[in-house]
């Protein structure tokens, strides 16, 4: 195992790790500092499919963060990047929000809100502006036998007051409703940690992943063979790990007390 002293590439979980719905966690502002500061480089990864990178890029604006698009990889753009490899002249019903959708049509993905006849893929991702004819028409295409494929499988959303069914969640009830499980693109699938290492031109040895979810930001770590911080500023809590049995690299309460960590503070 390497040291944290030694790693330069931080791969960045946002929901529950570095925010919370409006709010900033102390600590994030003084961690990306310390990351330019050694000549290192950070990189957003999330699951959430609701927002485009641009609305991301606002969000932290907002927050007092300056960011530009590079800085970013979701799980639709690992979407995207599988389904340019793997069928891109296929015709594809997006189950998520207007953004999701715009997503996939600006990537000249052939896209419908319809249960059309030729549609043959359902993408199902998670999704802010749900109505029960989505659910409906997912249905419908299911059983017909289309392929299904999903940006994530994470249970919830953290929100301010609590949280929100997520893409694993639906795709639960589409589960009872037509015994049909997706394909999981997002984390915990190793593919974004390892796009992200391709982009930076860092080695596993010099990247580390940091989340709050055990079942999809730490697993995607372990599956990528990097090493991982756990905190529990958001969803997870320790007894996840023994439920998993996905063990971190190191375990913090928060950002704050991680970046304490690595400025020899604690």
């Amino acid at each position: 195992m390497t040291q944290l002293s030694d790693k330069r590439l931080f791969l960045l979980d946002m929901d529950g790790t570095i925010y919370l719905g409006d709010r900033l966690f102390d600590g994030t502002k003084e961690f990306l500092q310390y990351v330019r500061r050694i000549g290192g480089r950070y990189l957003f990864l999330t699951n959430n499919s609701s927002r485009s990178v641009d609305s991301y890029v606002e969000k932290l604006g907002r927050m007092g963060i300056d960011t530009s698009e590079k800085d970013f990889l979701t799980s639709v753009d690992a979407l995207i990047l599988y389904l340019q490899k793997n069928g891109p002249k296929r015709k594809f019903y997006a189950f998520g929000t207007r953004s999701f959708q715009e997503q996939l049509r600006g990537a000249g993905l052939r896209i419908t809100t319809e249960p059309e006849r030729d549609v043959d893929c359902l993408l199902c991702a998670f999704d802010t502006e749900l109505t029960f004819q989505k659910l409906e028409d997912a249905c419908i295409l299911l059983n017909r036998g289309v392929d299904f494929i999903a940006t994530n499988p994470d249970w919830v959303c953290p929100t301010w007051y609590g949280s929100v069914p997520d893409c694993g969640s639906v795709c639960e009830m589409l589960f009872r409703a037509t015994s049909r499980r997706p394909r999981v693109i997002g984390k915990p699938q190793p593919e974004m940690a390892l796009t992200a290492m391709e982009k930076t031109g860092f080695s596993r040895e010099k990247t580390v992943l940091l989340g709050d979810r055990i079942y999809t930001d730490i697993a995607c770590g372990v599956n990528a063979g990097i090493d991982t911080v756990f905190l529990l500023s958001g969803e997870g809590v320790p007894s996840d790990i023994e439920t998993y049995q996905i063990h971190p690299t190191w375990i913090y309460n928060n950002i704050e007390q991680f970046v304490n960590k690595l400025e020899g503070v604690l």
